[in-house]
């Protein structure tokens, strides 16, 4: 009937969704200000309106103190920030706890023995992910900051082919999208804005509002946008997050672009069913051509017209 979550990342907000929909009261706990961190802001804000709408509770800057019994379940004692600066004691009692604080790797098998270098944060691979033991690959969450399955599924096939096959490929070159599954779901590939920012790489992003994409105006799901960050003065997409509906399933085609090469305009040339919500990556396609209209720009296309009813 009452669950309370520590860690409001993916794993997280889905099952905060989820058990709120079926009923539990749910209260989530962070110590970040905002649900999804390493996500856009935007989408944090987002995601943090539906899970309110479904009646969690979000309870942001929370560092738990202790947790400890109370009657058939327990009590989580918090400290928040207040407003004079000073630390805010606060608790709340639940069923059961869930932590959705992350995951470290199972290492404590004597790889010694094999000499296989690890630490508490996993295996010690390379970029063909060989470990310190030539003879031996390691792949998946125990090798990998990107704790994914798609990822593990990824690098074994990559394994595979330079443990057996003579292969040389590089776990660095993969291009990994991620989603969060909530409703609406947040989907990302590359940097935040704010990654970009702070590796001093210069980006355009474009945004477009889902309310502007007409499947997502008819289905009443216009809470969310698609934004794409392109490298400064080229056609090449450096990152995207799209907050949407199925919003894991349209990500994955900025994900093939980037792996390809492809910018933004070659992905707005492709013809998008209508109406999806996949055509919002159309727009954004629009949407940066429409910067690139300056007025210099402009004052040459009205020379070009006046030019052209002089001719025959």
């Amino acid at each position: 009937a009452r669950l309370t979550i520590l860690g409001a990342g993916p794993i997280g907000c889905e099952l905060a969704q989820a058990f709120a929909r079926f009923g539990s009261r749910v209260t989530l706990l962070d110590m970040a200000d905002r649900v999804l961190p390493r996500e856009e802001p935007e989408a944090s804000r987002v995601l943090t309106s539906a899970l309110e709408a479904d009646g969690v509770r979000f309870v942001a800057g929370a560092r738990v103190v202790r947790v400890q019994p109370a009657g058939p379940g327990n009590r989580v004692i918090f400290e928040r920030d207040g407003s004079q600066g000073g630390a805010v004691e606060g608790e709340v009692e639940a069923d059961a706890l869930l932590l959705a604080v992350g995951r470290t790797p199972n290492v404590n098998l004597g790889l010694e023995a094999a000499g296989i270098a690890y630490t508490s944060k996993g295996v010690r691979v390379d970029a063909r992910l060989r470990t310190t033991n030539r003879r031996v690959y390691a792949v998946g969450d125990v090798a990998s900051a990107m704790q994914f399955t798609h990822v593990a599924d990824a690098q074994a096939r990559i394994a595979v082919r330079n443990a057996l096959f003579f292969g040389r490929g590089r776990a660095t070159d993969l291009v990994v999208p991620a989603a969060t599954f909530t409703s609406p779901e947040v989907a990302r590939v590359g940097p935040t804005a704010e990654e970009l920012r702070a590796a001093g790489t210069e980006a355009e992003t474009v945004t477009v509002e889902l309310s502007e994409v007409d499947r997502a105006r008819l289905d009443g799901d216009e809470a969310g946008f698609v934004k794409v960050h392109v490298a400064r003065g080229k056609d090449r997409i450096v990152g995207a997050t799209i907050v949407a509906p199925h919003a894991g399933e349209i990500i994955a085609q900025i994900g093939q672009a980037m792996a390809f090469g492809h910018g933004l305009d070659a992905v707005g040339s492709v013809i998008f069913p209508y109406p999806t919500v996949a055509e919002g990556l159309r727009k954004a396609a629009d949407e940066l051509r429409r910067g690139k209209l300056t007025p210099r720009v402009r004052r040459a296309f009205g020379l070009y017209f006046r030019l052209s009813r002089l001719l025959p």
